[in-house]
């Protein structure tokens, strides 16, 4: 098939080079968000997916909306069979969902009706989760609710960040992707309609949503952190400053010490912090202005005092 791929980020990328490199499909442009500024010194550069396309040789396909008049009459001109898309990050209006014949299939991060919405993986992380995965559905213009074609199912560990976990499904998800367009092209693939219990929504998560409760539970404070990493990175306050977290250990035994919620506990080797149920090990810290460094080496520099509370 004539395929127009859509996708930006990193876990795009790899769908995107299975279908490159499928002989049965010929991708002939790619449809990604406009260049922006990235990294420390803000330098505006291509998306991965526009980057892995112009190292093909592909032309690439930058809207601001996908609604502009100029973009809809590049797609047409291009005549998709199908668009495939992964995590490209705006919504398709239906004058572009009209054009290919086989319409646009996306690749979403979760198990259909769970989580529709920006932010599966990191939703299915902080609700515990123990089982998540991917699904290629139909697009409409309904967020995520269109009939689905197939699921790959991903077992979520216990130390899993929404980088690790997402990075495992870009790959089982670039395959499934790959066996969907195969099943379009030769008609032995039809979508179904998702159901209708089991939904769930994953909005955007921005770092108003990522500061630790340090009233909750150790397994929420836990699951909230390894959400958040490596995006939007999860935080708390420590006088009055802004402290970023990476993932905490859980921890268990009988010599742990008392500690309210927020309260830290400085040893030799490890730092603790109070939560509703016991406290946690933490792991790096990220002070303002500074880079991450282990909790220990923290806490030397700032002499904790006693009773010192986070949050």
């Amino acid at each position: 098939m004539r395929l127009v791929f859509a996708g930006t980020p990193d876990p795009a990328v790899a769908s995107l080079q299975a279908l490159l490199d499928a002989p049965q499909h010929d991708v002939v442009a790619v449809v990604t968000r406009p260049d922006a500024p990235s990294g420390r010194g803000r330098k505006v550069s291509r998306s991965p997916v526009g980057a892995l396309a112009d190292a093909a040789g592909i032309p690439v396909l930058t809207p601001a909306r996908p609604r502009e008049p100029e973009f809809l009459d590049a797609l047409r001109e291009l005549a998709p069979d199908c668009c495939p898309v992964v995590a490209y990050g705006a919504l398709i209006p239906r004058v572009a969902l009209d054009v290919p014949a086989h319409g646009w299939v996306n690749l979403h991060f979760s198990l259909l009706p769970a989580w529709r919405g920006a932010a599966p993986v990191q939703a299915a992380l902080r609700a515990g989760d123990e089982v998540t995965g991917a699904t290629t559905f139909q697009i409409e213009e309904g967020l995520d609710t269109g009939p689905t074609y197939g699921v790959v199912t991903e077992a979520v560990g216990p130390d899993d960040t929404t980088g690790a976990l997402l990075g495992r499904l870009a790959v089982s998800g670039a395959a499934l992707l790959l066996a969907t367009m195969n099943g379009i092209s030769d008609g032995s693939l039809r979508a179904v309609p998702q159901p209708t219990d089991g939904v769930s929504q994953a909005p955007k998560v921005t770092p108003a949503d990522t500061q630790v409760d340090w009233s909750a539970p150790a397994a929420a404070v836990d699951r909230l952190v390894r959400a958040a990493t490596p995006e939007p990175g999860a935080w708390t306050t420590f006088r009055g400053e802004r402290l970023g977290l990476g993932p905490v250990r859980l921890t268990s035994g009988d010599d742990l010490p008392v500690l309210k919620p927020g309260e830290l506990h400085v040893e030799k080797r490890r730092v603790l912090a109070g939560t509703a149920t016991g406290p946690v090990q933490l792991g790096e810290v990220r002070p303002v202005g500074k880079r991450a460094m282990p909790a220990p080496d923290w806490a030397r520099g700032v002499r904790i005092d006693a009773g010192e509370l986070l949050g």
